[in-house]
């Protein structure tokens, strides 16, 4: 068996991105010998997950694949400089040499001026004994003491300075080691090759296409939609994130909602019983009910904490790029385009007063983008440019999509609510009255011209069991509403001329029997 010598490079040809990880495929062409050989390919990915690991061979002539393995060495970084190194760490390298000098040129300075004042020491001390045996010398022992005098505030002087100017340097290193860290990356010290045996029935060209899971890959979608007039464009991106350890350069992506890590067992079955219990006489006379609120539309767009999941709608869905593309392995987000359509758009400025006192702008318009818009952020664009980011819920190919364009801010809703409790004499129902006025206007710019409709919607309790009654009292209501859906939800288009006002008055009853408690 023979063994080739220098490696094959294996580039990346084609990725598909999945939710948390990404399938890699790589090729090559291989020229073979007659007979079994082992092949070394790379360096790829370290991160790269071996039992995924399968490879095929394209030849005219008979070939196979005997073994397949990923070899993985530890590359120790180079301890002295290099002629590679870039000028930042050239500079580090100065800079530490001329700490090092500093620090020895102050120990030199610190053990002078310790030895200066020893020797200060030793002169007193011989003054002193002089003195005492009557021995007097004041001109040698004056020039003495002040020669020892200067000496020391030289070295005193030349040590501040050396100290001054180490902690120059100790501040500059700091900088260029943080400049360093934020610019340059660490060299890579794990390093993975491809050892593959083949065998070949005779010598000639054989294509090799080799693929593999590897993590730390992922994507989200994201959205751009931009309003002009009467139509919408919305153009559907991928966001990319890789680092891999090394970069896709021009290669097919695909983009898929598959989730291969979920685990295909069935769920574990628990007990539930069920019991039967005879209601007692008081239960019999009386009818417990409550009020709950179960949300059946949102106009704004809904929070998202951190980064969530791919929504699909239970169905893998598959994306590719219309052209190759590139993602650097620096684990920042990389904006892929998808596709874009333009199409008509029908807009309605909306206002829900219960949930907010905003009115918003809401377009609507139909899914052209031949494939189903999944759940992400989107950037809204209009006349004025970029007016803020919102959330596109999933869509089906074909069916129509409601994005909210902001509020507009010259609009002011204001919501009062009253409610009165009576209960009849001969039946003893008990009956509340609830009356809600919404106050709007509208402040406009002098040149403003025409009206403005604003679809108003209010809710009314809806009942579900005969023993509680809820009717809308239309003769009270100004003006009278224009549609009243099952679910409650009460509507006016409602037009308002610029500087103008109006008041919308709804009022209805719930009325439930004597039995009835709860309410």
């Amino acid at each position: 068996m023979t063994t080739a010598p220098e490696p094959i490079a294996l580039p990346v040809t084609a990725v598909t991105c999945l939710e948390d990880r990404a399938h890699v495929e790589r090729s090559a062409e291989l020229d073979l010998q007659a007979g079994v050989q082992r092949l070394r390919l790379g360096p790829v990915s370290a991160l790269a997950v071996d039992r995924t690991l399968h490879a095929e061979l394209t030849a005219e002539h008979p070939a196979s694949v005997l073994d397949l393995r990923i070899v993985r060495t530890w590359t120790p970084r180079e301890p002295v400089p290099s002629a590679d190194d870039s000028a930042l760490r050239l500079r580090i390298r100065a800079l530490e040499g001329r700490q090092l000098a500093l620090a020895r040129r102050r120990e030199r300075l610190e053990t002078r001026i310790d030895l200066l004042d020893r020797l200060a020491a030793d002169l007193l001390r011989e003054i002193g004994e002089g003195a005492g045996h009557g021995e007097t010398d004041p001109p040698r022992w004056a020039g003495e003491l002040d020669r020892l005098d200067g000496e020391r505030d030289t070295a005193g002087e030349q040590l501040r300075l050396v100290q001054k100017e180490m902690a120059e340097v100790s501040g500059h290193l700091d900088e260029v080691r943080s400049a360093v860290n934020a610019s340059e990356g660490e060299p890579a010290e794990l390093t993975a090759y491809i050892e593959l045996t083949v065998e070949s029935a005779a010598a000639g060209g054989v294509g090799l296409r080799l693929g593999h899971l590897t993590p730390c890959a992922l994507w989200r979608p994201a959205y751009r939609a931009v309003l002009d007039g009467g139509s919408v464009t919305l153009e559907t991106d991928a966001m990319v994130w890789q680092r891999t350890g090394e970069d896709w350069s021009d290669v097919r992506l695909t983009l898929s909602t598959a989730r291969s890590a979920l685990a295909g067992d069935p769920p574990r079955l628990a007990e539930d019983r069920l019991t039967l219990t005879d209601r007692s006489a008081a239960d019999r006379r009386t009818v417990d009910v409550e009020l709950r609120e179960e949300e059946t539309g949102n106009l704004r767009p809904a929070p998202v904490i951190g980064l969530p999941g791919v929504d699909d709608g239970g169905e893998a869905r598959v994306l590719r790029a219309p052209a190759p593309v590139s993602v650097p392995g620096d684990g920042r987000a990389h904006r892929v385009p998808l596709s874009a359509f333009t199409t008509a758009a029908r807009s309605e400025y909306a206002c829900a007063p219960e949930l907010s006192a905003l009115v918003t702008r809401v377009v609507r318009f139909d899914n052209l983008a031949g494939h189903a818009l999944l759940a992400g952020p989107v950037d809204l664009v209009r006349d004025s440019g970029y007016s803020g980011r919102g959330t596109l819920a999933f869509t089906a190919p074909g069916a129509f999509v409601e994005l909210p364009f902001g509020s507009c801010d010259d609009h002011r809703v204001v919501r009062r609510a009253e409610e009165s409790r009576d209960t009849t004499g001969i039946t003893q129902r008990t009956v509340v009255t609830r009356t809600v006025r919404l106050h709007m206007s509208r402040f406009s710019a002098p040149d403003a011209r025409g009206d403005r409709v604003v679809a108003l919607r209010e809710r009314i309790p809806v009942s579900e069991v005969s023993s509680v009654e809820v009717r809308l009292r239309t003769e009270s209501c100004s003006p009278v509403p224009d549609e009243v859906d099952a679910e409650g939800i009460v509507r006016w288009d409602v037009p308002l001329p610029p500087d103008g006002h109006r008041t919308v008055t709804l009022v209805y009853e719930v009325s439930a029997s004597a039995k009835v408690t709860g309410l």
